[in-house]
């Protein structure tokens, strides 16, 4: 739509500077594309919210639906609108980043948009993962089974009368949603739900869990289908983990090596496999004691390295363990801790970063720890890119080199939306088409610039 200024134009609509009018000006344009960035903003002022909500680009509110930085109160005004479209938006946004908490709507809109007119709608609702569990508890007694289906997720905010009506539900599916709710269905329900649900995926964890009677433990560790499922249920006789540990199966033998009552030796005994970039997730037991200094020790000293990634996946991981997991010769071990614990070193977290080849070590620069103090003078003059970019991190900057770096085709991107760069450089950048006119995101842009970008760009003024 812009030519050569679209790019400027995206940058410039995320700008955490960008004022009003300026913001008020971009959503005049007839490019989808800008005016859903500029909807999707952090910290929108009032404002361009309204101007947002009434949009004539039905696209604009959507995209302020599903926006997770939006405020929940501000988004359920969108219960409003006139399109349908926006509703549904409404109701299975927003869409988180990975980064941003996603955030509820209030109580009120989620009981409007459950009894909307719409089934996708109410459909998208009961489904929600951010509905608030009150909101779900509710429903216990709704003449749709599907809604005390739902109602089940909120499992603990329910009262006992109502835990046992759906538990007695004339609804098979509600009678199921219930047992598996329960956090350790007894051993007549562990029965039922193996005699109806038997070779569902949805027994896996009750399985885990659930009280077993003796002939139930039997027929399961005997049959393959269940074995993964049963090796960690805390009910399963001492004589049937052994016939586990023994399985061919090699994952069935890496679940059972997890047990929290094995000793050291009995561990080391038992023939399992982790492999490096094996994904595992936290054990449990473990997730379950993290405020338990001593079993943490346990776990983290363990030969067993699921144990000890399960620990260094607890930020409440004693301070006097942190070195030596960061020195685990297990990758994963040292990349969680990085991700998990307050206290992951400096150096590891930029080791982890330069070297690691996991997609989640771009977001370690993001922690606290991570270095930034003499960053220029190691990797300034690097030749690898990712390395020299760190130099624009250290606060201790020489202007000279920032001025370097803002024209060296690695790093003058980033150097571009640095607020140190002096006001002529980020107006040469600006005007620069080969620079994509990166410095129209840079916050220290005078307001008088962004506008006379605007108009070059000829976009409308207001």
């Amino acid at each position: 739509m812009h030519g050569p200024y679209s790019t400027a134009l995206l940058r410039l609509a995320g700008n955490a500077a960008a004022p009003n009018d300026v913001l008020l000006r971009l959503l005049t344009d007839p490019d989808d594309m800008l005016v859903r960035a500029v909807a999707r903003r952090p910290d929108l002022p009032l404002p361009v919210v309204e101007t947002v909500l009434t949009h004539p680009n039905i696209k604009v509110r959507i995209a302020y639906a599903e926006s997770p930085h939006a405020e929940p109160a501000q988004r359920a005004r969108l219960l409003d609108d006139p399109s349908p479209r926006v509703h549904l938006a409404l109701a299975s946004g927003p869409f988180p980043d990975g980064i941003t908490p996603v955030r509820p709507l209030p109580e009120h809109a989620y009981q409007r948009l459950l009894t909307h007119p719409s089934g996708l709608v109410r459909s998208e609702s009961l489904s929600s993962p951010t509905i608030p569990p009150q909101v779900l508890a509710d429903l216990w007694n709704h003449p749709d089974p599907a809604f005390r289906e739902a109602a089940c997720r909120a499992w603990a905010a329910l009262p006992d009368s109502a835990q046992q009506a759906l538990l007695n539900d004339a609804d098979a599916d509600v009678r199921h949603a219930a047992l598996l709710s329960l956090p350790c269905p007894d051993e007549n329900q562990m029965e039922q739900l193996v005699t109806d649900l038997a070779g569902s995926w949805k027994l896996t964890d009750a399985l885990s869990v659930g009280r077993l009677t003796r002939d139930l433990a039997e027929r399961l560790t005997a049959d393959p289908t269940y074995q993964a499922s049963v090796a960690r249920n805390p009910s399963l006789p001492a004589d049937l983990v052994r016939t586990l540990v023994t399985s061919p199966d090699p994952h069935v033998r890496l679940l059972v090596s997890t047990r929290p009552e094995w000793t050291e030796k009995e561990r080391a005994g038992i023939d399992y496999h982790v492999a490096p970039e094996q994904h595992l997730g936290t054990l449990s037991w473990v997730l379950e004691g993290q405020h338990d200094p001593a079993l943490l020790r346990r776990c983290a000293t363990s030969s067993h390295v699921w144990l000890r990634r399960s620990a260094a996946a607890c930020p409440t991981l004693p301070a006097d363990l942190v070195p030596q997991l960061a020195a685990d010769d297990d990758l994963a071990v040292r990349l969680l801790l990085c991700e998990n614990h307050p206290g992951a070193p400096a150096e590891l977290l930029l080791d982890l970063y330069l070297n690691g080849t996991h997609r989640a070590v771009g977001m370690l620069e993001t922690h606290p720890n991570f270095p930034t103090h003499g960053l220029a003078g190691r990797f300034a003059g690097a030749s690898d890119p990712v390395r020299k970019r760190l130099a624009l991190r250290d606060p201790d900057l020489d202007p000279d080199v920032l001025d370097a770096l803002s024209r060296d085709p690695d790093t003058r991107d980033r150097a571009a939306t640095d607020t140190r760069l002096p006001l002529p450089r980020l107006r040469q950048i600006l005007a620069d088409p080969a620079t994509g006119y990166a410095a129209a995101g840079n916050a220290a842009l005078p307001v008088v610039d962004m506008h006379r970008l605007l108009d070059h760009a000829g976009v409308a003024s207001r």
